[in-house]
């Protein structure tokens, strides 16, 4: 059991924007991975919009809205400060059924590159790989011209050991899951360039690698988000948006978690950070910070030809702030967009360049 403890506290350590002592919130956090190089490039603020084969991942509800098929493919070498072999993977399809609305389906895929396979005591006895992925299916439909809600269903696999067996407990370090989502998106009639989206991503029950008794929760998060409209002429559109994200997991002072539906009420909104120490480190004082993520960003598009975009990504608790930048072409019915995230030297963000392909049909 120790071994997979190691494996899950470096990997989850690599995959979350976090620092160590916050992902052990939840499991699987490969599951917040946000896709798409548009987003990207918007600070990861996507879910009022929704308007693309990416809504599978950000908000199903918009969906309701895509009366046409269209195929995304995203890559995205994950973490390149850190020079690892880590790679993730998305694709969607989405596909609209007159008088019953639109379908969709994603894929991600992340691998967690090489890991070193260590007995009891520490003696190195080979390496394997590690690799998350999951399939979604997901739907959208109107139950107001202007309103539209959405859901989704996801099985997740984690294999974190590579299916290398680990101590006297004989276990692989290998996990299924199974999460849905539900979500909805509103466009105001009195300003149509106004919409709202909400999506409850990941609620499931608690996975298991190798003992039931310390399973872990599913990443539940709570995404809210606006978008407007600024510009909308013939030839300029700019487009500002902003989200809010909340990891909706609650893990109390002796390691258990409440589960899914429980959390969804008891999740602390804030929580305090230490500011001062006393010489034997105790606290002395301490300050009250937002338990979210906060996003926001622009995009530009130039006659339906090109576009420029800019966002800013905000993580108090995690530590983490940076600029993106993003960048598309689209001809037809082929549209190309690159993301970009401009971090402090040496986050293991820094440089990270998402590409991706859309194809409508």
């Amino acid at each position: 059991m120790k071994k997979i403890v190691l494996v899950m506290i470096g990997v989850l350590a690599l995959v979350s924007s976090r620092p160590v002592y916050a992902v052990s919130e939840a499991a699987v956090l490969s599951l917040m991975i946000s896709p798409g190089a548009r987003a990207a490039g918007m600070g990861e603020a996507f879910v009022a919009l929704a308007d693309d084969a990416t809504a599978t991942f950000w908000n199903p509800a918009g969906l309701a809205f895509q009366q046409r098929k269209e195929l995304h493919l995203m890559h995205v070498n994950w973490l390149p400060e850190f020079g690892s072999d880590m790679f993730y993977e998305f694709a969607s399809y989405v596909h609209y059924v007159e008088s019953l609305g639109t379908f969709g389906l994603n894929v991600t895929y992340l691998n967690l590159g090489e890991q070193v396979n260590t007995d009891e005591t520490g003696n190195e006895l080979g390496t394997f790989s590690s690799n998350e992925y999951s399939i979604a299916l997901t739907y959208g439909t109107k139950i107001m011209e202007n309103w539209g809600v959405g859901l989704g269903m996801r099985y997740i696999r984690s294999n974190l050991a590579g299916g290398v067996s680990v101590g006297a407990e004989q276990g692989e370090g290998v996990a299924n899951a199974f999460s849905f989502d539900l979500s909805t998106l509103y466009k105001f009639p009195f300003a149509p360039r106004l919409s709202v989206g909400a999506n409850l991503s990941n609620m499931g029950p608690k996975i298991t690698y190798i003992d039931a008794a310390q399973a872990d929760p599913l990443p539940t998060n709570l995404k809210l988000g606006l978008a407007y409209r600024i510009i909308d002429s013939e030839f300029n559109k700019l487009t500002v948006v902003g989200d809010m994200n909340k990891m909706m997991v609650n893990r109390k002072t002796d390691g258990t978690t409440d589960p899914v539906f429980t959390a969804l009420f008891t999740s602390p909104w804030t929580i305090e950070e230490p500011t001062e120490t006393d010489d034997d480190g105790n606290v002395i004082s301490t300050k009250s910070m937002f338990n979210g993520i906060l996003s926001g960003g622009l995009e530009y598009w130039y006659s339906d030809l090109f576009s420029l975009r800019a966002g800013y990504y905000w993580d108090e608790p995690g530590k983490v702030k940076y600029t993106s930048f993003g960048a598309g072409i689209q001809y037809h019915l082929y549209r190309f967009d690159f993301g970009y995230v401009a971090a402090d030297e040496g986050h293991p963000l820094s440089n990270t360049m998402r590409f991706s392909l859309t194809i409508g049909f």
